[in-house]
């Protein structure tokens, strides 16, 4: 009388994944704005510490300041960031990971139906092994 029907659970299953789902990205995007802010907030402080403060100024590489190749690197870190974010999860998101779950699940089963028939050939040959023999005798 109180129980709900198979469909109405499925669909708040897939309602609370969705969800789930949505809450993993706002934190992925989240964190990705926050290294955008230490990165340009970071980078504003190395020169001021090359430039205003003097600090490190004899030091270069290839002719330039060690603070625009600490930003350089920097710089890469977050474009990794920002690729992992927003291309790498928008093309192998959830319903990529959906396909990849059922593609597995269909070979597993194709694996157990053949072993299951293959099981039953033995079956029938041993049964016709005895069979064989006991016409024998």
């Amino acid at each position: 009388m109180f129980t709900k029907s198979k469909k109405e659970s499925r669909n708040e299953a897939e309602q609370r994944e969705q969800y789930e789902y949505a809450r993993k990205r706002i934190i992925q995007k989240k964190g990705l704005l926050s290294h955008l802010i230490y990165f340009i907030v970071g980078a504003i402080l190395l020169v001021i510490l090359n430039l205003a403060l003097g600090i490190g100024k004899d030091i270069t590489f290839i002719g330039y300041h060690w603070f625009v190749w600490a930003i350089v690197a920097w710089g890469f870190l977050f474009l990794i960031h920002s690729f992992n974010v927003l291309v790498k999860n928008r093309f192998m998101g959830k319903e990529w990971e959906n396909r990849q779950l059922e593609k597995l699940k269909k070979l597993q089963e194709e694996k157990i139906s053949e072993l299951n028939k293959k099981e039953v050939t033995e079956e029938l040959e041993a049964k016709k092994k005895t069979l064989d023999s006991e016409e024998k005798i």
